[in-house]
Parts: C-alpha cells; structure tokens; sequence
C-alpha cells in the first residue's frame, strides 16, 4: 500500500490534484490511499501523531507555513521518502535541493504532468525496495539503510552506531540482538566480537586481534575467533565467486 501526502492551501488546486492522483491511481491500477492537508501545519501535526507517507507532495507558496518549511519537518520525521514541489513560482527551485526534494513541477499541474513525475517516482521506489536494506528508527528520525553502504554496526552502551560508506554514522537507541537479528539475514555479515558486527564486503586484512577494513577502520577480535573469521570470510568470497561465475 503506497501512502501519498497532498499539501496545498488553494482548495481548488488541492481538489485539482486529489482528482489527478486518483486518475493516476486508476490508470495504472495502483494499490495506494492519499490524504489531503489544506496546510503545513495540520500535515506536521499528523506525523507528530504518528503518521508517514511513502510520497509528500507540497505546494511551496502557503501562507505562514511555507512548502520548505514544512520539508523541513518533515525530513525530521523522514530521511528518505521522496519530497515533490508543486509551485507557481521557479525562485524556490535551488532551496528545494536543501531539503532532498526529487522534484520541482511548475503550475498547472496537468494529468501530462503529474504522470511523468509519479511514474518516474514509483520506479525509484521500487528499486530501492528491490535493493537490500533495513529500516532504522534513528535519534534524527526514520532512516533507510541500504546494506550495500553499510560497513559495520557497533553497540556502546545502549545505542547502535550505524557506520556508512560515506562516513557518516546513524546512531540509534535499540538492542545490540535486534540489529544482529535483522542483519545477519542477509548473507554479508560475521561477528568478530559481541560488540561489532561487520560487513564482509568492507574487510581488507584479517590479523591475529583485529581485522582492517577497506574504510581504514581497525575492528577487535574476540580471543580465539580468528581461524573461525578466516573460514567465514573465505565462504564468503568463494561463494561471491562462484555467483559471478555462473
């Protein structure tokens, strides 16, 4: 079920849009639910509450609340979900790219229009979804993962750091297990100490009381795990290069 947030003062705009949505929605026989919000406010007060979307659709020109306000609460909320504009007026156009937007439609807003950019949209999400990741309620809000770009997970205290490719670490108040549990699915991931957990992917050198990751990161190994790790690393890539053989 995809859920699509419409934000727009203008009720006739607003009744515009929801009409276009719902012909989108028909057309490609899609399995989603939107909802309306004359105002930035009542669309923040709703995530407060608890709500999310898969899609926001904002218009930027409101009055005491504009649509880059409002972007930017609700990237508090949501790192990731993908942010449209819907504008009269193309000056916003570089202050959108400060909150993530995916896109920046002129008005009117036609059926043309709105097909391109949702069908263009619903094919970004679908790769994403097809694409390994996990889903992480972090102290910066909702944030997707993607297992591909992440390194290790480390647990200290009772928070989990999450460490990007990129540098960047998403910290994260939940057990050490629960973060285990939804990684090790995956296939990638060994543990070389009760207090890390690391992607094969990113391992350079395994030594006798630490292993080096291609990231310049040093990991600890627990005492008498490191023939256990090399085993582990080498199924590992034997079986990375009998899938590429094939």
């Amino acid at each position: 079920m995809l859920r699509i947030a419409l934000c727009d003062d203008n009720a006739d705009e607003l009744a515009n849009f929801t009409q276009l949505v719902d012909l989108y929605r028909a057309s490609r026989n899609l399995n989603c639910n939107f909802e309306v919000f004359p105002n930035g406010v009542e669309l923040v007060s709703a995530l407060e509450k608890g709500k999310s979307f898969d899609i926001y659709c904002l218009d930027i020109i409101m009055p005491g609340f504009t649509g880059i306000e409002v972007a930017k609460e609700i990237r508090r909320f949501d790192k990731t979900a993908p942010i449209v504009f819907f504008t009269s007026s193309p000056e916003y156009a570089l202050e959108s790219y400060s909150v993530k937007a995916v896109n920046y439609i002129l008005k009117p807003i036609t059926k043309e229009k709105l097909f391109i950019t949702f069908d263009e949209l619903l094919e970004k999400i679908k790769a994403e979804k097809d694409e390994d990741a996990i889903v992480v309620k972090s102290n910066e809000g909702i944030q997707r993962i993607l297992v591909s770009n992440l390194v290790f997970a480390e647990v200290i205290g009772r928070n989990v750091f999450y460490h990007l490719r990129s540098g960047k670490v998403i910290e994260c108040t939940e057990p050490f297990a629960s973060a285990c549990d939804k990684l090790m699915k995956f296939g990638c991931f060994f543990k070389p100490h009760r207090s890390y957990l690391v992607n094969m992917e990113y391992v350079d050198t395994i030594e006798n009381h630490q292993m080096r990751l291609r990231t310049l990161s040093s990991i600890p190994i627990a005492q008498g795990r490191v023939k256990e790790l090399k085993q582990q690393y080498l199924k590992y890539q034997m079986g990375e290069l009998m899938e590429v053989a094939l």
